[in-house]
């Protein structure tokens, strides 16, 4: 099987969720450092335009969105499984929280705090993304709330610890422990002193330092070019599609966020599953690449 590459940078919240997924699993992977902020040439290329980090590529298949990468993960490498003990349900139910409610009240909360630092290029990049004003003022007005709506979030998640459990699942770490995690690096990572510490939330910090003690796996760096190199000397895996999108099997269609970082993608629908969507691309310097979203959160369109 190809190796799992993962395009991404050091700080990038999303990247440690699936970051620490791939520490559960005790994956090796390589690691490509990608830009914070456009342009970024050589991701797109294989993206067909999505610009969102993580990008996860296994030979040339391209996966995008953070939630479609941990359910590829489980699929493709099943052992130390991200849903032990039928945990699922709960673990999605608890990403989908985190990726959406608490990690806007964590940037509320960051960049109250350190946005009068924030370097001019990085909020030009934000606004182009999120289509709407990076408004420092507005969060330094609001960071106060937002910090504090980052500890009840913490203490509405330390609720599923108070029998002794080591993880949100019971013994073993799951996907829920790697989005209920990152959100609270990402603060204590770039806001020092703002959540450091709950010591009146029983058991949360040593939870938290638990998971931060999984790791990484092993990474190993890949230059951007090499990665590029991988996607030309393969071909992508075969797909099939549900009964439900078959109309628009073989059809040209666009897809796109729905939230923020609506960059289309186009090429012909040659795939579905219950959580995703599939086009495949031909690129005058790769060859053929399927680009894989998440079917939640992402739309599809006629092209």
């Amino acid at each position: 099987m190809p190796e799992v590459v993962l395009h991404h940078y050091d700080n990038s919240p999303f990247s440690e969720k699936v970051r620490i997924c791939l520490g559960i699993k005790g994956l090796s992977w390589r690691a490509v450092d990608q830009p914070v902020i456009m342009p970024k040439p050589d991701l797109v290329p294989l993206t067909g335009g999505y610009r969102r980090i993580p990008v996860m590529q296994i030979g040339a298949d391209i996966y995008c969105d953070s939630q479609l990468i941990v359910r590829e993960l489980e699929r493709r490498f099943p052992e130390r499984p991200l849903f032990p003990s039928g945990s699922e349900g709960l673990a999605i139910a608890i990403e989908q929280w985190c990726d959406k409610a608490l990690f806007q009240t964590a940037v509320l909360a960051i960049f109250g705090s350190i946005g009068d630092s924030v370097d001019p290029a990085f909020i030009k990049d934000r606004e182009a993304l999120s289509g709407q004003p990076f408004n420092v003022a507005a969060m330094k007005a609001i960071a106060p709330f937002a910090v504090s709506q980052i500890k009840a979030h913490a203490s509405l998640l330390v609720q599923q610890l108070t029998d002794g459990r080591d993880f949100f699942a019971g013994t073993d770490p799951c996907l829920a422990d790697a989005a209920a995690y990152y959100n609270f690096w990402f603060a204590r990572t770039f806001a020092p002193g703002l959540v450091d510490r709950f010591d009146d939330l029983n058991g949360f910090d040593a939870w938290y330092d638990r998971v931060t003690a999984i790791g990484h796996g092993t990474p190993t760096s890949l230059k951007p070019a090499e990665a590029l190199e991988i996607a030309t000397n393969a071909l992508p895996e075969a797909m099939n599609t549900l009964p439900s999108d078959a109309a628009i099997r073989d059809k040209n269609v666009c897809l796109a966020a729905t939230d923020y970082g609506r960059d289309p993608i186009i090429g012909t629908f040659v795939g579905s599953t219950q959580y995703s969507l599939t086009v495949a691309r031909n690129v005058p310097e790769l060859g053929e690449v399927n680009v894989h979203v998440s079917r939640l959160g992402y739309s599809v369109s006629p092209a």
